[in-house]
């Protein structure tokens, strides 16, 4: 599995024959700050998991230009269809979706999810989510969204032993980093974390370091990626 870092919770992950993008916010992103059009290429897939701008980001654009599968929530997929997207594949939390080569499995998030247009008018965009990625022959990966901690994550690991961890860290409008590492370290069996969510905005934690102190002396790994450039994981 190849996992590339486009910085805020943007990633692309390669594996099982595809090439998924996960909340590709690109274009406006101060961390990556090039565009869509590198991180879109031979992508099959484009995932989402809400409704926030910082999420949607490129979305729509890119799933029109290379015809990768769109893959949220009912209510995004209907938003993206008035954009031109044509290849939607919605789910809600429960589901679970085939996606030609791997599952997406909508699992809970505690956050809030609408789209605010240039207008200022927010829409509504379904309840937020994280999404389990599992492959038949790669770990399964957890992105999970933007959320706080929350007891039923023992449940997701319960029932999907996720190995690879997408772990929002910044504080503020997601756990913070102690809590983030609470989070790994009593509900889950992680081989790998990666951190994300913070230091795009001033408003955000600027480091994971918080995050990185909290699971010090457990068995996980803490991978942080240098931005845009791919990592095995």
């Amino acid at each position: 599995m190849e996992l590339t870092w486009y910085g805020h919770s943007a990633f692309k992950i390669k594996a099982g024959g595809a090439s998924i993008l996960i909340d590709p916010f690109l274009t406006g992103n101060p961390s990556w700050n090039k565009g869509w059009q590198e991180a879109a290429e031979g992508v099959t897939h484009v995932l989402l998991t809400h409704g926030h701008n910082d999420h949607v980001g490129d979305a729509a654009e890119i799933a029109k230009a290379t015809g990768a599968m769109l893959v949220a929530n009912p209510e995004l997929c209907g938003f993206m269809a008035t954009k031109g997207v044509t290849n939607v594949n919605p789910g809600n939390h429960g589901g679970t979706l085939d996606c030609n080569g791997f599952t997406v499995t909508f699992v809970n998030a505690l956050h809030s999810s609408a789209y605010t247009l240039e207008n200022g008018e927010n829409v509504y965009l379904g309840n937020p989510a994280g999404l389990v990625l599992h492959f038949e022959n790669e770990p399964t990966l957890y992105h999970m969204g933007d959320t706080d901690i929350f007891g039923d994550m023992a449940l997701i690991n319960e029932l999907h032993q996720p190995e690879i961890g997408l772990v929002p860290v910044g504080d503020r409008f997601t756990m913070g980093g102690a809590v983030a590492a609470l989070a790994c370290r009593r509900y889950f069996n992680f081989r790998t974390v990666v951190p994300c969510h913070y230091a795009t905005f001033g408003l955000l934690d600027q480091s994971a370091e918080t995050f990185e102190a909290g699971m010090a002396d457990s068995d996980v790994a803490v991978l942080i990626p240098t931005i845009g450039e791919p990592v095995q994981v």
